[in-house]
């Protein structure tokens, strides 16, 4: 297995440097953000996914110890709702973590044929907080619906509205990094004004 993904990558990176080198930016940004997409799902997944979980579980902790609504027991990535009827416990797992939204997202940028090293470098930095925290405010609103309204608004609160919000600031965040700087910097073309020619 381990050969085979060795195998995978030389056949990726060997592809890469063929689409570069015929200026194919297009699928070089497909194949590049695709393939190291799933490079880092096999090999660096499996390794951040716990700290990871811990770190959300622990920040989410701090808005339910400010607000006094839920518990936070980072070490084991759980957090705990009290209630009068019946107290809810939700853990912080793969998909609560936001590692997916992460990588996706980096591995577009590292893709991306409009910025150098270092705009990359800061905007990923810029991005991997931004969807960090963007996932944090996300299960920090479904604690608070579950706290107020119980645990048969779970479906809701965790599906629904709180997908809402991380979304929503991931498509700012992907306007900004993305859309934005395209429009700004493509040239179409350039115009000069012709020297008046004076008969004589």
């Amino acid at each position: 297995m381990f050969a085979l993904k060795i195998t995978a990558l030389i056949i990726w990176i060997y592809a890469i440097l063929v689409l570069k080198r015929t200026n194919l930016h297009f699928f070089e940004f497909c194949l590049g953000s695709v393939g190291l997409f799933f490079f880092l799902m096999f090999w660096v997944q499996p390794i951040i996914i716990e700290p990871l979980s811990v770190f959300v579980c622990a920040a989410a902790g701090l808005l339910g110890d400010l607000s006094g609504m839920y518990d936070s027991y980072y070490q084991y990535a759980i957090l705990f709702i009290p209630k009068d009827t019946a107290s809810v416990s939700l853990s912080i797992d793969y998909e609560c973590s936001g590692v997916i939204e992460i990588m996706a997202y980096s591995c577009m940028l590292w893709f991306f044929p409009l910025y150098n090293v270092v705009e990359k470098l800061i905007y990923t930095c810029v991005g991997v907080v931004v969807i960090f925290l963007a996932n944090v405010l996300r299960i920090f609103v479904i604690c608070t619906l579950i706290y107020f309204y119980g645990n048969e608004i779970f479906y809701f609160a965790h599906t629904i509205f709180g997908r809402i919000i991380f979304y929503f600031i991931s498509i700012t965040l992907y306007f900004y990094v993305f859309t934005r700087a395209q429009i700004k910097r493509q040239k179409v073309g350039t115009f000069n004004y012709g020297h008046s020619i004076t008969p004589k």
